[in-house]
């Protein structure tokens, strides 16, 4: 069989057979009188070897070495190909979310596009300086895509450079929350951590009600944090997690001052003084945790409350009696 026909069979080029002729890949049979090349049916197959292997991502000389040599074990070559593969989908994965980010961002023209391309690349600097500017600067006339930006966040380890992604979030408005919201159910607690900070950083009834259901969360870290932020939000589905945080010592000054932010409103100032004393009668809290909770009885407003404090005054207890006498001074003071 001639090269012209081997080529039309085997849809390789007459061109590239020779190219392989001259690499030591292939070599025909046997030639015409003439000088033509001859191609046997043992020479189609090595041709379609070649092309088998190359499909594979084998180079010509990788491909030489496979059929040539005798002590060739494929698999570490073959491993050695899944691990560049596996690099150049990500590479393009990469490119592909990077165009995406740049296509939702809307440019007007290419300057718009390499300002985007430039505080893409700055977000992604080993510089804490250079991350920081580009979060700062996203809120510009070209504004960062919000995929971006929240992945920069819940990735972001350096405390002032997150201080400004969150801030560039809030910006950006509820763009951002559904992807934070996702945030929350990562495993890895520092991820969901910095989701419920993103979320806390914005100021809208969307962001409010991811917060209340984030009082649910498994994670107590999320929930306190939610409910620190909800207080001042008038949340009061807040108020079991604020209590026992008190009574937990976790951020417990934090707690007593969302609880007061929360019974600043008339309508809920007697019911938090109410859980409060519930907590304070309870047989497992123990004399710590009591002094905790009469020290933020005394930032709640109203009758249930001083009333309270009054009882308290003589407590058996001589530290919450004492600072039950204490506030109560102060109260009457204040009404002068």
């Amino acid at each position: 069989m001639r090269i012209g026909e081997v080529a039309q069979r085997s849809g390789v080029s007459a061109r590239m057979l020779r190219h392989y002729e001259s690499l030591g890949l292939l070599r025909p049979t046997d030639r015409t009188e003439v000088g033509y090349r001859e191609y046997s049916s043992d020479d189609i197959r090595r041709i379609f070897h070649i092309e088998s292997l190359r499909s594979l991502g084998l180079s010509l000389r990788e491909v030489g070495r496979a059929l040539e040599d005798p002590h060739f074990t494929p698999s570490e070559l073959v491993n050695d190909l899944i691990r560049q593969t596996r690099e150049r989908i990500a590479d393009e994965m990469e490119l592909l979310t990077r165009l995406g980010r740049i296509d939702a961002a809307e440019p007007a023209d290419w300057e718009g596009v390499l300002r985007i391309v430039a505080l893409l690349q700055a977000l992604r600097s080993e510089s804490a300086g250079t991350r920081q500017r580009a979060a700062l600067a996203s809120a510009g006339e070209v504004p960062m895509p919000v995929e971006a930006l929240v992945e920069a966040a819940l990735n972001e380890a350096d405390p002032h450079v997150a201080g400004a992604l969150r801030w560039a979030l809030a910006q950006a408005g509820e763009g951002g929350l559904a992807l934070l919201a996702e945030g929350l159910g990562s495993p890895v607690a520092e991820v969901r951590k910095r989701a419920v900070q993103c979320i806390a950083e914005i100021p809208n009834d969307e962001a409010t009600a991811l917060l209340r259901a984030a009082l649910t969360h498994p994670d107590i870290a999320v929930r306190r944090y939610a409910a620190l932020t909800l207080g001042p939000r008038g949340a009061s589905d807040a108020v079991p997690t604020l209590l026992d945080m008190i009574v937990e010592e976790a951020n417990d000054a934090d707690a007593a001052d969302a609880l007061s932010a929360l019974a600043s409103d008339p309508a809920l100032a007697d019911r938090i003084a109410a859980r409060l004393l519930d907590c304070l009668a309870s047989n497992t809290v123990g004399a710590s945790a009591r002094r905790r909770l009469t020290q933020a009885l005394g930032d709640i407003p109203g009758a249930v409350a001083s009333c309270a404090l009054a009882d308290l005054s003589h407590d058996e207890d001589r530290v919450v009696a004492l600072t039950a006498t204490s506030i109560l001074k102060r109260r009457q003071a204040d009404l002068r």
